[in-house]
């Protein structure tokens, strides 16, 4: 990491740090912004995939500013929205909220949203819009019953983990899959270059070490 640029990651989420670690950038801080994620009555899932990563980088950098931390640093927030149609499916947390979303998403199309925001040294703030199509296969009583017993939807948007035992259940993916992870490299690496963090240099410096 070059000395003067940090990268700090508004979130606590192992997810998204794996997925910047396979992009060869390592976070110099986790800052989880915790803030209240419920929906505005008849908001959009995209709306409230953007407000809601908005929301994680001020806070981050609210907190970075009464610490004194925020100088030189670049902030990356998102936030990930499963959605059929307009309807939004919750972060599972009980074992009846995931197995009403599986029974929703059996067999149907669902469309994963996730919002990126950057806050640059600068002030500046960036954002984008992520979104993925993905189709499940008509799942069993078994399939269904097998996955809640995993315990793999705990804490998940729309109750399933596609890089886990769930990847089983896609027949088919349109657009980014990290973005269904969590975090979509692609449109995440390119907001950084563009607003000056040199990602590559991390990739320069791990050849090197080598």
């Amino acid at each position: 990491m070059s000395a003067f640029q940090k990268l700090v990651l508004a979130s606590g989420s192992p997810r998204r740090v794996e997925l910047l670690q396979q992009a060869g950038l390592e976070p110099d801080h986790l800052v989880p912004a915790n803030i209240d994620e419920t929906p505005i009555k008849g908001e959009h899932p995209r709306s409230l995939a953007k407000r809601l990563s908005r929301g994680k980088a001020e806070k981050a950098l609210e907190r970075l500013r009464k610490d004194g931390a925020a100088e030189d640093g670049f902030i990356l927030a998102a936030d990930t929205v499963v959605a059929v149609g307009r309807r939004i499916l919750p972060k599972a947390e009980m074992i009846d909220e995931a197995s009403n979303c599986l029974q929703l998403l059996s067999g149907r199309s669902h469309r994963v949203f996730t919002g990126l925001c950057l806050v640059t040294p600068a002030g500046k703030l960036r954002q984008r819009l992520v979104e993925t199509r993905v189709r499940f296969k008509r799942l069993s009583r078994e399939e269904l019953e097998s996955y809640l017993a995993s315990g793999e939807w705990r804490g998940k948007a729309g109750g399933y983990a596609i890089q886990g035992l769930a990847g089983t259940f896609v027949v088919k993916l349109v657009g980014s899959y990290t973005n269904v992870v969590g975090l979509p490299l692609f449109e995440t690496v390119n907001l950084l270059v563009a607003e000056g963090y040199k990602v590559h240099f991390n990739w320069l410096s791990g050849a090197r070490d080598q």
